[in-house]
């Protein structure tokens, strides 16, 4: 009956150590109140999606890199 009693006191312990750490831990915000996400281009090039504020600009398509930018649209996309 001691083992069994040093289990439940065990159990007691961890279970109030998780409720006290619950509680004392600051609030985290959610992803939502980060503000709003970046706007995303997509590469006329090869298709991959990045930040607009990553991507280059040429008459009025975005590319993801400076020789996709040189290359220019992928041949059949315009």
């Amino acid at each position: 009956m001691g083992l069994f009693r040093l289990l439940v006191l065990i159990a007691i312990f961890a279970a109030a150590f998780w409720l006290w750490r619950r509680f004392t831990r600051p609030v985290r915000r959610s992803e939502q109140n980060r503000g709003s996400p970046a706007p995303m281009e997509r590469c006329a090039h090869c298709g991959v999606y990045l930040p607009r504020e990553e991507a280059l600009s040429k008459a009025g398509d975005w590319y993801c890199s400076q020789a996709h930018l040189e290359q220019g649209p992928k041949p059949g996309e315009h």
